[in-house]
């Protein structure tokens, strides 16, 4: 008989391997990652994508919160240093014209840069003869794909201007002072002759803004959803064009504005006056967040870079001003020929100015003072209207009094475009879903404020500051409500409408006994026992039933 053995002895023993968990394997590399670099390729990467100041980790006395807030400065730390290893992924880097010798850039005209350019980047550069309804204003699209035309005389037109499909074009047959495009390339707004009309990409009207009259200038905030306009009557409205309702309305008290202008990194809008100064708006406040004086006339035109740290001002003076934002102080000043109408920052620093006939185009011109300008136009026998860079291409849009032209800028365009935030080549998929992460990421008009990084952070006024905050607020409100019940309060017969009893009268219909009522009341007592002869104290003297018989004072 041969033993046999059961399959459970004979089977061999398996040990399971430990896995790896794929956030440790993370975190090894990134240690790994950060280990090799030098503290200066740290120091310049942190400078460049770093996210301020780091948190004081020691100064935290518990030790769960100390071991968090040492995580995430270490993902911080990593992401800066990723984002600077992506540096190698761009491809494209912008280029200028580059001189030699004796020879100067602002000599060049655009006939000599087309022969220089390539042929897909020469047929860029054209000019659109309409001399009938000029001056022209335009307007690009975020991703610089779709431009709006805009004559004064009614003339209005949008298109794809790179593969040359005509979009919608009508006539209105009235003024139009502005035209904007809103957050994609199928609605845009028309500032006519009385109200601010709203179309679609096939021209049809979709909106009437009656309680915008007489608006000459206009911006749209992308991220708020907010059109912000300005009229003759010098009254500031913001528009919520995802819900429809009017926001805020701000009288600026300086008269008809001159120029309108948005800052990009912070929503503010900036306002120019025909006193020479320069008021800064947010949906939130009533008055002006800062006045600046820019000029000893009108401001005529405004334009801010997109870091949002220059200005740049043109008045009637005939100068050019570039003042920094961060401390509202004069960096150095130009001097223009004639008083400038129009001027715009391309995403690159290039100022472009516009005034009479010319065009001219600065490098470097807002940190330091130029000698000389990059590159210069002349629109023969026109004058020019408005100037707006093209996102992302080396392009400049004129609109002058004979129509428009597209002029070719060597180095104003963004070579590297985030295609999450605004994709020249996008779908009408990508557009979807672009617009819907838009809405549901929309900021509200209570965040508009000067610093733009002020959410989060941590409220360091002391509780005696907030508490006088509070009571300041309810005594406006206070103040608002008593005005609003003074004017529904009825006017009596001629002798009983005086202050006392008419907030007595007004407050009567309430049970609400506050220690002014309690002093107006006995002052009104006073006031009838001194009617009737009787001294103040003779309530005291004789009660309240028998003062009436108490001796009156000898007249």
């Amino acid at each position: 008989m041969s033993a046999t053995q059961s399959p459970e002895t004979s089977a061999p023993t398996r040990t399971k391997r430990p896995r790896k968990d794929s956030s440790t394997a993370n975190k090894k590399d990134t240690s790994k990652a950060l280990e090799l670099r030098t503290p200066q390729e740290e120091k310049a990467a942190l400078e460049r994508y770093g996210r301020g100041q780091s948190i004081p980790v020691r100064s935290a006395r518990d030790k769960k919160l100390r071991t968090n807030l040492k995580k995430i400065e270490h993902r911080y730390k990593d992401a800066a240093l990723r984002a600077k290893d992506a540096e190698l992924l761009l491809g494209e880097e912008k280029g200028y014209v580059e001189a030699e010798g004796m020879e100067r850039t602002y000599k060049l005209k655009q006939a000599d840069l087309r022969k220089a350019v390539d042929v897909a980047t020469a047929q860029k550069g054209f000019e659109l003869k309409l001399p009938t309804f000029g001056p022209y204003f335009m307007d690009y699209t975020r991703n610089g794909r779709y431009l709006l035309l805009g004559g004064a005389k009614g003339h209005v037109a949008s298109f794809d201007w790179r593969e040359g499909k005509l979009g919608s074009e009508m006539q209105l047959k009235e003024t139009v002072r502005d035209v904007k495009w809103l957050h994609n390339e199928l609605f845009f707004a028309v500032a006519q002759k009385k109200y601010a009309y709203i179309y679609d990409s096939q021209g049809v009207e979709i909106h009437c803004l009656k309680s915008h009259i007489e608006v000459t200038n206009m911006e749209f905030l992308p991220y708020h959803f907010l059109l912000a306009t300005i009229g003759n009557a010098g009254w500031l409205k913001y528009q919520d064009t995802s819900t429809g309702d009017l926001v805020s309305e701000h009288r600026t008290r300086l008269g008809s504005p001159t120029s309108m202008t948005q800052n990009q990194r912070n929503a503010i809008i900036h306002v120019g006056h025909a006193n020479g100064s320069v008021t800064l708006w947010s949906p939130n406040m009533s008055t002006p967040l800062v006045k600046m004086l820019t000029h000893r006339g009108p401001v005529r035109a405004i334009a801010i870079d997109r870091g949002g740290h220059y200005m740049a001002t043109a008045g009637a003076d005939s100068r050019m001003n570039i003042f920094d934002i961060r401390t509202f102080r004069e960096v150095h000043s130009y001097y223009t020929p004639a008083p400038a109408s129009t001027l715009h920052i391309s995403d690159t620093g290039l100022l472009s100015v516009g005034w009479g006939p010319h065009v001219t185009i600065w490098k470097d011109a807002l940190k330091t003072k130029q000698t000389s300008p990059y590159l210069s136009h002349l629109q023969e026998s026109s004058h020019i209207s408005r100037v707006r860079f093209c996102p992302y291409d080396d392009i400049l849009g004129v609109g002058h009094h004979n129509g428009f032209s597209n002029l070719i800028i060597p180095g104003a365009g963004e070579p590297n475009f985030d295609a999450l935030e605004a994709n020249p080549y996008e779908t009408t998929k990508q557009r979807r879903e672009r617009e819907v992460s838009a809405l549901l990421n929309k900021l509200q008009p209570e965040m508009i404020s000067l610093d733009p990084d002020f959410i989060g952070r941590i409220d360091k006024s002391g509780k005696e500051l907030r508490d006088t905050e509070k009571k300041e607020t309810a005594g406006e409100q206070q103040r608002k409500s008593d005005d609003k019940s003074n004017d529904d309060a009825k006017n009596k017969m001629r002798g009983k409408n005086s202050a006392l009893k008419k907030y007595l009268r007004k407050k009567s219909g309430k049970n609400v006994i506050d220690e002014r009522r309690l002093k107006l009341e006995a002052l009104q007592k006073e006031r009838a026992l001194r009617n009737n002869g009787l001294p103040a104290s003779a309530e005291e003297k004789f009660g309240p039933v028998l003062a009436r018989f108490g001796k009156r004072p000898a007249r």
